[in-house]
C-alpha cells in the first residue's frame, strides 16, 4: 500500500512538472517541429517555414506551400536574413532568397491554452533588417503567444514590372512582400493553436515600415479576417499616390512602380525578366545600392486605392488600433553636416507654393536650426501626419476603438548618434518593446519604468482590444480636439495632439498634392 501510495504521489509530481514546463514540441501541417527552452516558462521556435523558398522561377511571384518534412524539424537556430545591401553586422553569408520563415515564443503550457497572439512585422524601409522572435520574451512572458514574421524585401520584395503583370492571372506585380506577409497569416490562422495560441485573438503590430505594413494590412481585402487588432510604431501609408516612380513619400501606382521597374532593368542592363531571374540574389541587391528604393505600390490587388480615399469612404478592416510616434523621429535620418542654405534648397524642392510656410513651421536660418527642421519635417511628413490621419479618419468612418500614442521619454541610449537630438529618435521604441531597459533598471530606471507600462498597455490590448487595465493610467479613445493622447514619458499622462500646428500644415500641402494628382487623372 505504501509502495502503491508512494508511487501515486511520485506520478501527480511528474505530472505536475510536465504541465509546468512550455510546449517545446507540437506540430504544423507540414510536420513536427521542436523548438528550445527559454528558462523555465518559454518555449521558442526558430526559422519555421511558412512558404517554398522563393527562388528560380518562383521569384516574383505570390508564395506557394512550404513542403512537408519527415521525423521532427529541431527549430532551434535563426533563418537567413532576406537579401539586402551588406554592412557591418550584416554580412552575405547570413542572407539567403530562402526566407520565408517565422519564429515564434510561447508561454503555452499545452495546446489548449488559447493565448492571445501578437505577429510582429519588422522595419527597414521595405529594403532592409530583420529582428529575431527572441526579441519579444518579455511580452511572452506576459501571457501572450509572439510571431515574428520575415518576408521579402527590396526588388526581391516589391519590384513591379510589366513582364510580371502579365504573368499574374489577376495583372499585378510589386506586392510580394506583403502577399508573404498575408500567407503568414493565413499560416497563423491555420497552425498557432498547436502553439497554444488562439487564432480568432490575433495582433499585428510593427514599426517603421513594419507599421506601414500593419496600416496597407489594415486596408487591404487579401488580409480581412486574418487578425482583430494592430498596433502602429511609426508609420502609416495615407500620404497621396501618384503615376510617378515614388518620391517624396508619396506612394506610387502600379503604373509608376511598373517604369521604376524598367529603369531598374535597364540599370542592370537585362533584356527581360527571365535574364533578371537568372541573376544572384545579391547580385540585384548590389545593382540596388545608388538605385531608388523599392516600396509597395496601388496595385488594385492587395492595394487597391489611396489608401486615405479608402479609409474616408470607410473601406478598410476595422479592427481596433493603438498608433504611436516618437517625439525626435527624424533624428536619426537628419544630415549630420547639413547647412541652412542646402536645406532651404531643399524645402523649395519638396514643397513648391508651400515652401514659404513650410520654413516658418520648420525653420532652418542657421545650420542647427536646419538640422532640427530637417529632422521635425521628417518626423511629420514620414510618420506624424500618416499616424494622425490613420486615427482621425478611424474615428470618424469607423466603429472600432482607436488609440493614440506619443513615445517622448528622455534616454541617453538611442539608435540616433547625433547628440543634438531633443527626444525619442526614430526605432528607439523597439527599446521598449524588449529587455533593453527592463533588463538594467538601475541603469536606466526611468526607461525601465515606461518600458513596463507600455508593455501592460500592448498585452492588455491583445488580451481585450483595450490597453486599459488594473494600477494603468486610464486611456480614453482618440479625439483630436481633446486631451486623448497617451504621453510615455516618465510615466504616462494625457496630452493633446503634439506638435499640431506642424500636423495641420502637412495635411493642407498633402491635402493639395491629392486635388493636384486627382486633376491629373481626370479625362
Amino acid at each position: 500500500m505504501r509502495k502503491y501510495f508512494c508511487l501515486l504521489v511520485l506520478g501527480l509530481l511528474l505530472t505536475a512538472g510536465a504541465q509546468s514546463q512550455p510546449l517545446l514540441r507540437t506540430h504544423v501541417e507540414t510536420g513536427d517541429v521542436e523548438g528550445v527552452a527559454d528558462g523555465s516558462d518559454l518555449a521558442i521556435y526558430r526559422a519555421i517555414p511558412y512558404a517554398a523558398p522563393p527562388v528560380g522561377d518562383l521569384r516574383w511571384r505570390a508564395p506557394q506551400p512550404a513542403k512537408a518534412w519527415e521525423g521532427v524539424r529541431l527549430c532551434d537556430t535563426f533563418g537567413p536574413l532576406p537579401p539586402q545591401p551588406t554592412r557591418p553586422g550584416r554580412t552575405a553569408d547570413m542572407m539567403s532568397e530562402d526566407c520565408l520563415y517565422l519564429g515564434i515564443a510561447t508561454p503555452a503550457k499545452s495546446a489548449s491554452d488559447r493565448l492571445p497572439v501578437m505577429v510582429w512585422i519588422h522595419g527597414g524601409g521595405f529594403q532592409t533588417e530583420w529582428y529575431g522572435g527572441d526579441l519579444w520574451t518579455s511580452l511572452a512572458r506576459r501571457g501572450v503567444v509572439i510571431v515574428s514574421v520575415e518576408y521579402r524585401t527590396g526588388a526581391l520584395g516589391f519590384l513591379a514590372h510589366p513582364e510580371l503583370s502579365k504573368e499574374s492571372p489577376d495583372g499585378h506585380s510589386g506586392n510580394y512582400g506583403l502577399l508573404d506577409q498575408i500567407y503568414a497569416l493565413e499560416w497563423v490562422q491555420r497552425n498557432i493553436q498547436n502553439f497554444g495560441g488562439d487564432p480568432s485573438k490575433v495582433t499585428i503590430f510593427g514599426e517603421s515600415a513594419g507599421a506601414i505594413s500593419c496600416s496597407m494590412l489594415c486596408a487591404s481585402p487579401l488580409a480581412k479576417g486574418l487578425f482583430r487588432a494592430a498596433i502602429s510604431h511609426s508609420g502609416g501609408s495615407f500620404a497621396p499616390w501618384t503615376d510617378q516612380p515614388r518620391t517624396l513619400g508619396l506612394d506610387a501606382s502600379q503604373k509608376g512602380a511598373e517604369q521604376q521597374g524598367l529603369a531598374f532593368q535597364k540599370h542592370l542592363k537585362k533584356k527581360n525578366i527571365k535574364q533578371m531571374r537568372k541573376m544572384s540574389a545579391m547580385e540585384l541587391c548590389d545593382g540596388n545600392v545608388g538605385f531608388a528604393g523599392f516600396w509597395p505600390c496601388v496595385d488594385g490587388y492587395v492595394i487597391c486605392d489611396d489608401q486615405y480615399r479608402l479609409y474616408e469612404r470607410g473601406e478598410y478592416n476595422d479592427v481596433p488600433v493603438i498608433v504611436m510616434t516618437n517625439s525626435d523621429e527624424g533624428a536619426l535620418f537628419a544630415p549630420g553636416n547639413i547647412t541652412a542654405e542646402d536645406y532651404k534648397k531643399t524645402v523649395r524642392q519638396i514643397f513648391g507654393d508651400y515652401a514659404d510656410e513650410a520654413l516658418k513651421v520648420y525653420p532652418g536660418n542657421t545650420d542647427d536650426e536646419a538640422w532640427h527642421g530637417f529632422g521635425d519635417a521628417f518626423r511629420d511628413m514620414g510618420f506624424a501626419w500618416p499616424s494622425f490621419a490613420w486615427a482621425s479618419l478611424q474615428a470618424k468612418t469607423g466603429k472600432s476603438a482607436v488609440y493614440a500614442a506619443f513615445l517622448a521619454q528622455p534616454s541617453t541610449l538611442s539608435f540616433s548618434p547625433d547628440k543634438r537630438r531633443k527626444g525619442v529618435a526614430h526605432a528607439d521604441d523597439i527599446m521598449y518593446l524588449n529587455e533593453t531597459f527592463l533588463g538594467q533598471p538601475d541603469k536606466y530606471p526611468h526607461e525601465a519604468a515606461v518600458a513596463e507600462i507600455l508593455q501592460q498597455y500592448w498585452v492588455n490590448f491583445a488580451k481585450t482590444g483595450n490597453p486599459n487595465g488594473k494600477g494603468l493610467p486610464y486611456w480614453p479613445t482618440f479625439d483630436q480636439d481633446k486631451p486623448t493622447t497617451m504621453q510615455f514619458s516618465n510615466g504616462a499622462s494625457l496630452i493633446m495632439v503634439p506638435n499640431r500646428q506642424q500636423i495641420d500644415f502637412v495635411d493642407r500641402f498633402y491635402k493639395a498634392k491629392r486635388e493636384e494628382t486627382e486633376q491629373q487623372r481626370r479625362p
